[in-house]
C-alpha cells in the first residue's frame, strides 16, 4: 500500500520522522507481493520472494510505539534477505490508542498462520518460519515465540516458529521495566502489563538471537540483558549481539545492511537453526 492510503497517526517525534524517512528512503521502489489477513488497512503482509529461495521465511514487525508505523517501513530490509535465499515477509497490525492489546498481537499471529499458509507460493518453507521486529515489534515478535495458546487457536504447529530475532526488542513492563510511562496500547486492564510482557510469560524457548545497538536506550538494554538470562535459565539457546555505534533508530536499519554488523550474523544464525531443525524433524 501507498503510505498516504492508510489512515492518519498521531504526528512523530523528530527523531522518530526522520527515521521513518530514512526507511522509506531506503525502501523506494521494492515492493512485495500484498495479501490481506483481515480487513482493517493494517492487517496485511508484503511477501518478498527470493530469486533461488532456499525455503527458509523471515517475517520481520515494524516498531513505532504499538501507535505508528507501517509494514513499508521494513522493505529495505528485504535485499539483503532474498539476495541470500530467504523469502522475507512485512506485516502490518492495528494500533494504539484504537486498537489495544491484545488486539496487535493477535493481528501478528493471524499474520504467521497466513504466511504458514500461503509461503509456499512465494519458494518458502511452512516448517522453516523465523519471526522477527524491531522495538514495538520486536515486543509483538517476542511474545509469540514465547507463549504457545495462539498456536493451536490457529491450528498451527507448536513449533511453527523456528527461532526469533528482535532488534531492540521490549520485553518487560510494569515494575522494574524502565519506561517512563505505561505505554498506550496496554489500555486500562492493570493486568495487561504482565500479560504483556514476554520475560513474564515464557512457556516455550525457541532460538533466541537478540540484537541491539550500544548507544540504545539503557533500559531496552537491560530488559534484553534480562531477557537472555531468562531464555537461558527456560533452556533455551540465546546469543545476543550488541551492535557498535548504532542507536535505537540506527540498529533497525542494520537489518537491512548485507554487510553491516547484523544481517551475516542474522543470516548464518537463521541457516544454522534451520539445519539444527532439519536434524531433529
Amino acid at each position: 500500500m501507498r503510505i498516504e492510503d492508510y489512515p492518519p497517526q498521531e504526528p512523530a517525534s523528530p527523531a522518530g520522522a526522520a527515521y521513518a524517512a530514512e526507511c522509506l528512503k531506503r525502501g523506494a521502489g521494492i515492493a512485495g507481493a500484498e495479501m490481506r489477513y483481515g480487513a482493517d488497512p493494517y492487517q496485511g503482509l508484503a511477501f518478498h520472494r527470493a530469486a533461488r529461495p532456499n525455503g527458509a521465511v523471515f517475517v520481520f514487525w515494524h516498531g513505532g510505539g504499538w501507535t505508528g508505523g507501517y509494514k513499508e517501513w521494513m522493505a529495505f530490509m528485504a535485499p539483503a534477505f532474498t539476495a541470500a535465499g530467504v523469502t522475507f515477509v512485512a506485516p502490518g497490525y492495528r494500533l494504539a490508542p484504537q486498537h489495544v492489546f491484545p488486539a496487535g498481537l493477535e493481528d501478528c499471529a493471524d499474520a504467521v498462520a497466513m504466511v504458514h499458509a500461503e509461503c509456499g507460493r512465494f519458494g518458502g518453507d511452512p516448517a522453516r518460519i523465523f519471526i522477527g521486529g524491531h522495538s514495538a515489534g520486536g515486543h509483538y515478535a517476542a511474545l509469540l515465540a514465547v507463549t504457545q495458546g495462539w498456536r493451536a487457536k490457529r491450528k498451527l504447529p507448536r513449533d511453527v516458529v523456528k527461532g526469533c530475532l528482535p532488534i531492540s526488542g521490549v520485553f518487560q513492563f510494569g515494575e522494574g521495566a524502565g519506561l517512563s510511562m505505561k505505554p498506550r496500547f496496554l489500555g486500562a486492564d492493570p493486568a495487561a502489563e504482565r500479560a504483556a510482557s514476554p520475560i513474564h510469560n515464557i512457556e516455550t524457548a525457541p532460538p533466541f538471537l537478540l540484537a541491539h545497538g550500544d548507544k540504545d536506550f539503557p533500559h531496552l538494554m537491560k530488559q534484553a540483558e534480562a531477557m537472555e538470562a531468562a531464555l537461558e535459565k527456560a533452556g533455551g539457546a540465546v546469543e545476543r549481539v550488541v551492535l557498535p555505534g548504532r542507536d535505537h533508530f540506527s540498529a533497525s536499519h542494520a537489518g537491512g545492511e548485507a554487510d553491516g554488523p547484523w544481517v551475516p550474523k542474522a543470516l548464518a544464525w537463521i541457516a544454522a537453526a534451520a539445519a539444527r531443525g532439519r536434524v531433529a524433524g
